[in-house]
């Protein structure tokens, strides 16, 4: 498992929940201290980060002991339907619930705080009018609803109408992706909510545009990504709302005409914001709309930057990101900062719509805007901006999601505007949401090879390791996301083993993303071999083997599969091979695994069980568990196989070869026929004609390794047999380590090495047959013809004269037979 890229997921259960503290009940630290220490004394977020490392049972037991720990505490809570209803009579002044989860809905709607003012939640597709509705009516004080980012689906009108009967003091509305909103919702909105100023309808299908224009009391309103509205009528009642100072139609089909008379008409508007509007884009001419009689137009066209900055009183300035100008700025004027606040808020959202869709004509406005513009969302005080930021960046640096391909550039661009330490600082926020979306920016960019050096010299795995850790599922499978991309650069093979391994104890079941992840990610570390030993000693083989035996998932299954075939593949070096060997059910779990109907985990337990077959115990245990039946069952059903898979299987088959009691286990099974079949098949790899070529080039690295100029030279221009003798006699195993072999065929390879010949043993009773078939093969002419060429490496010249030497002495003794 080489990459993978991650795109937005819904989460799962995880609410959290903000109180604001002007309606904390008294709390019951007073001013105890506890050697020394005040707690009470303590900012509210180091609190809640403090919590954020309890499990959530043991906040609640924490929460029951103590009001004030009680109200910081359940900011992080875990709710489902039996806890809300336990945590009822407690949240009287519960004040701002934010949740993250799919299915929190029904939980919620057990909730009964009457405070409650305002209600944030992600993740909501399964939100039903009916739900809605009862949430609603049990909490009339409510002033701020928003939900989002994704779509709405299964909220009508009808349940916009009761919030509007219900919720009085609404002075926010955020709803995405509502299909149709009627005009009776929103003439309910303005009969009912005098104070509601800021409305997002965005992306819905249908919009009554003209009953947009009863909202009196908005000052700020966004139709982004909206369809279907008729610009013409929305323009003439849009422009005479009075209140109104900020308007959103990024990503509509809106024209220049309709622009034109929000510039001209509006009472009091201040910011039109247009991104990424095809239609008017293509009838403007950007020389002429930066700006009227001092309403500013944010567009593409203009400069995103340039744009904002002209609401400042000193715009004479050059700002290279104006948004960060304004959050140092300490005398700041209210009224703008509610603009700002705004144009962040939307921004966000319009960026992180557009990086998803990953339109090919956007490349250059990421380049040169896109990228800058996200890096300063990045750095928002507000945590859903931050939060969709980081997102937006997960999605736009990623150009093929199937071939796990990003686009460097992108990438790059981010990297160089400090982006990575501000994602580090994100992922080591106290809120999980934005935690998860950090890290997965973060896996994502690791792709490119520059931003994982980065990311790994900046402390990266480290805070990647203790994320894994988390208590929530989805901040941990992204964590081992991150960690799997980290893998595979060789520079940055460290870290994280332990968590990885835990990580697979921790949620052995139902988890296939994560565990494939961090199977993934181990299967990239065991390659390397000082962090094979570091798996194994974590743990790793133990844990490889419980889920090669158990998992029924496939892509968990090909990457344990993966992993065991890379932690024995460091032969004598370590003890990793015997290890798993003697793991229990390791591997009578591989044999099964050669059965898979996945014909990639069919590959990767081929490829552990010839890499197993180099320990002769191992090949008796495999042998036993029914391997070679196993084996010889996947070479004779592999003609339509790929490649690799009919490597693995001949190659296994051949590591189980070398004991009398195995060849003929795989006699009696037809294997013979199935790998003379596979030796005479096209693929390159398997024929007799790629064998050679490979033998050819191992035979050159060979002879190089004992290259000797002088007697080379001295050979190279006759056929001196005591010249070659001499070249035959140098020849040695340097590392008999690294061979791949077992004891007995290297012990047989070093009694063949031992002759003068060099090849194949004179007098043995194989050595004519040898000959008889490389005569037969028209070896001597290509051997001939090599040594004579001008330019054939000189001992290539030579090594084909020693092996013609051979062959002619054979062919002499055979005549004379």
């Amino acid at each position: 498992m080489s990459r993978r890229v991650r795109q937005k997921r819904e989460h799962s259960w995880g609410e959290k929940t903000n109180i604001s503290s002007e309606t904390l009940d008294c709390g019951s630290l007073a001013s105890a201290t506890i050697s020394g220490v005040d707690w009470t004394t303590l900012p509210d977020d180091s609190v809640i980060q403090l919590l954020s490392y309890l499990n959530y049972r043991d906040r609640a037991s924490l929460a029951s002991t103590c009001q004030t720990f009680r109200l910081l505490s359940s900011s992080l809570m875990r709710f489902n339907t039996g806890a809300v209803v336990s945590l009822s009579p407690r949240c009287k002044n519960l004040q701002r619930l934010k949740f993250h989860a799919a299915g929190s809905v029904d939980a919620l709607v057990s909730l009964q705080a009457r405070e409650l003012r305002e209600i944030s939640g992600g993740f909501c597709r399964d939100i039903t009018d009916v739900a809605l509705s009862v949430i609603v009516a049990r909490h009339e004080m409510l002033e701020s609803v928003h939900f989002g980012p994704d779509a709405c689906e299964r909220i009508s009108s009808d349940a916009i109408k009761a919030l509007a009967y219900c919720c009085p003091r609404l002075r926010r509305l955020w709803m995405p992706g509502v299909k149709e909103i009627n005009g009776d919702a929103i003439n309910a909105l303005a009969e009912h909510c005098r104070k509601l100023k800021d409305v997002g309808f965005v992306e819905s299908d249908n919009i009554d545009e003209v009953a947009l224009g009863n909202l009196n009391s908005v000052k700020f309103l966004s139709v982004s990504g909206t369809r279907n509205l008729k610009w013409g009528s929305a323009a003439q009642v849009l422009s005479r709302l009075p209140c109104m100072v900020c308007l959103d139609i990024s990503r509509t089909d809106v024209n220049l005409s309709a622009i034109t008379r929000f510039l001209s008409s509006s009472q009091n508007l201040k910011v039109l914001c247009a991104l990424n509007c095809p239609v008017f884009e293509g009838e403007v001419d950007s020389n002429t709309m930066q700006s009227h009689k001092g309403r500013v137009l944010l567009t593409f066209l203009n400069g995103i930057f340039k744009g904002v900055t002209s609401l400042f009183a000193d715009n004479s300035k050059n700002f290279t990101d104006v948004l960060q100008y304004w959050r140092r700025t300490k005398n700041r004027d209210k009224n703008l900062d509610e603009i700002v606040v705004w144009i962040e808020w939307v921004f966000s959202y319009s960026l992180l719509r557009i990086a998803e869709n990953n339109l090919k004509e956007l490349d250059d406005f990421w380049l040169t805007q896109g990228a800058a513009v996200l890096l300063s969302l990045l750095r928002s005080s507000q945590e859903e901006v931050q939060e969709r930021a980081a997102t937006a960046v997960a999605s736009f640096v990623v150009i093929d999601d199937e071939n796990a391909t990003v686009d460097c550039q992108r990438a790059e661009a981010i990297l160089r505007g400090d982006g990575i330490r501000l994602l580090l600082d994100l992922a080591r926020s106290c809120q999980e949401g934005l935690q998860s979306e950090a890290v997965k920016a973060i896996a994502n960019m690791s792709i490119d090879s520059k931003v994982a050096k980065a990311v790994a010299e900046s402390g990266g795995i480290n805070i990647l390791a203790n994320l894994a850790k988390s208590m929530n599922r989805l901040v941990a499978e992204e964590a081992a996301g991150g960690l799997l991309n980290l893998s595979v650069g060789d520079d940055h093979k460290a870290g994280g083993v332990k968590a990885l391994v835990d990580l697979i104890f921790k949620w052995s079941s139902n988890t296939d993303g994560l565990l494939e992840h961090a199977t993934g990610a181990l299967a990239n570390l065991g390659a390397d071999e000082k962090c094979s030993m570091e798996v194994a000693v974590a743990g790793g083989i133990h844990a490889l083997a419980m889920l090669a035996r158990t998992c029924k998932f496939e892509g968990v299954q090909e990457q344990a599969a993966r992993a065991l075939a890379n932690l024995a593949a460091h032969g004598d070096s370590n003890s990793n091979n015997a290890a798993i060997g003697q793991e229990a059910g390791a591997l009578e779990a591989l044999v099964q695994l050669t059965y898979s109907q996945n014909e990639a985990v069919r590959q990767e337990a081929a490829g552990a069980l010839w890499n197993l077959s180099f320990d002769d115990k191992n090949r008796e245990a495999i042998a036993a568990a029914g391997g070679v039946e196993a084996l010889v069952a996947l070479t004779q059903s592999s003609s339509s196989a790929s490649r690799g898979l009919q490597e693995r299987a001949a190659n296994a088959l051949w590591g189980l070869s070398v004991p009398e009691s195995n060849s003929i286990a795989i006699r009696r099974q037809c294997g013979i026929a199935s790998l003379i079949a596979l030796a005479c098949s096209d693929i390159e790899i398997l024929n007799m004609d790629g064998v050679g070529r490979m033998a050819l080039k191992h035979v050159e690295e060979f002879v190089t390794s004992f290259y000797n100029p002088q007697t080379f030279h001295s050979a190279a221009a006759s056929l001196v047999p005591n010249a070659l003798a001499q070249i035959a006699e140098a020849i040695r195993i340097l590392e008999a380590g690294h061979l791949r072999c077992s004891g007995a065929e290297i012990d047989s390879f070093l009694r063949m090495l031992r002759d003068r010949s060099s090849f194949t043993l004179p007098r043995g009773r194989h050595a004519m047959h040898h000959s008889s078939l490389l005569q037969n093969a028209g070896a001597p002419r290509v051997l001939r013809a090599t040594a004579a060429t001008s330019t054939a490496p000189i001992q290539a010249k030579i090594y084909a004269k020693v092996v013609l030497r051979n062959l002619e002495h054979h062919h002499e003794v055979s005549i004379q037979l």
